[in-house]
């Protein structure tokens, strides 16, 4: 049986379950992170020397982190009836793309807003960087609204691990940035997206916090 290391409220984590969800593997999360701590304990580690969240471990010791890394990894392992990983070497490239979009654009744009309205005290808050930060994220889903007048998911015409990082961020940005532009295509996506019930179990039930 695998185990996820990591808190059910990081975003990061969330990805991780939602694969697992997906693929209905056997598995045990154990709460490390945040308010849980033990990241920084010398076994974890030994694990993760980044003292971050997700961590696999694997029954025979294989040890891997990076969130994205984990879902490609298990999809590659388990994934034999195509529920996750892209059969088409194109569309498989296409969902990796958009993996990678949500590290480096989507993931730093919509950071300032978690943190100013979810994790600092109202009196506290920096309204302007929030602003900002939820005027660049929602350039992001504009984009994302576009590419989704072209298929009905990221990748193509079906799910894939493609969609689950940004689908992870979609969810914060409906909560995040109440004033949004018109995004039909994106909104009948994530309409599918979070009727899934992987979704449900490992991010639509679970409070920003």
């Amino acid at each position: 049986m695998i185990k996820i290391w990591g808190r059910n409220t990081s975003s990061n984590v969330q990805k991780a379950m939602w694969a697992v969800g997906e693929l209905g593997l056997e598995h045990t999360r154990i709460d490390v992170g945040g308010a849980f701590g033990k990241t920084k304990e010398p076994a974890y580690l030994a694990m993760n020397p980044n003292s971050l969240v997700p961590t696999l471990e694997e029954e025979d010791g294989f040890i891997l982190w990076e969130s994205n890394s984990i879902i490609r990894y298990l999809a590659g392992k388990h994934d034999k009836a195509g529920v996750l990983e892209p059969k088409d070497a194109h569309q498989r490239g296409l969902a990796s793309q958009w993996m990678d979009w949500q590290l480096t654009v989507v993931g730093p744009a919509i950071f300032q807003a978690f943190w100013g309205l979810i994790r600092t005290a109202e009196d506290k808050r920096d309204h302007a960087a929030i602003k900002t930060s939820q005027d660049k994220t929602t350039d992001c889903m504009v984009i994302l609204d576009k590419q989704l007048g072209k298929t009905a998911f990221v990748a193509g015409p079906n799910f894939s691990y493609g969609d689950i990082p940004v689908g992870v961020m979609c969810y914060r940005y409906v909560q995040l940035v109440p004033n949004r532009p018109a995004t039909p295509n994106l909104d009948r996506w994530y309409a599918a997206i979070s009727s899934r019930k992987a979704f449900k179990d490992h991010v639509g039930s679970i409070p920003l916090s």
